[in-house]
């Protein structure tokens, strides 16, 4: 059975900073790409990131970019996504995608 389990979700201040980490199992990651979407309150899902199977391609959303910094690591089977300067707009809950499956999220919130 594949799964995405997300963590380091958590509470933070505008200006901090938070790292999230996707631990697949089940498969490896190392053939696949993978993503990190977010999905805020009465918003739809969007795409933030992703990274190609080495890591050598990465793409970010305009509203991320300068910001976050998404990496893997394909022998522990991980993807990680190191957010900094957080503001209001990226409250969310995060998702991991990747093996044709969605992880449950883990909630981040930015407030003062």
């Amino acid at each position: 059975q594949v799964q995405l389990i997300e963590s380091g979700g958590g509470s933070v201040q505008p200006g901090g900073s938070l790292r999230l980490s996707c631990a697949a199992s089940g498969r490896t990651i190392g053939n696949e790409v993978m993503a990190w979407y977010r999905q805020a309150p009465g918003k739809e899902r969007e795409l933030v990131s992703s990274i190609s199977q080495t890591g050598t391609i990465t793409y970010y959303a305009d509203s991320v970019k300068g910001r976050f910094t998404i990496s893997r690591d394909n022998a522990k089977n991980m993807v990680y996504l190191q957010m900094n300067d957080l503001n209001f707009e990226d409250t969310a809950v995060y998702f991991c995608e990747g093996l044709r499956t969605w992880g449950p999220g883990t909630q981040v919130t930015v407030s003062s």
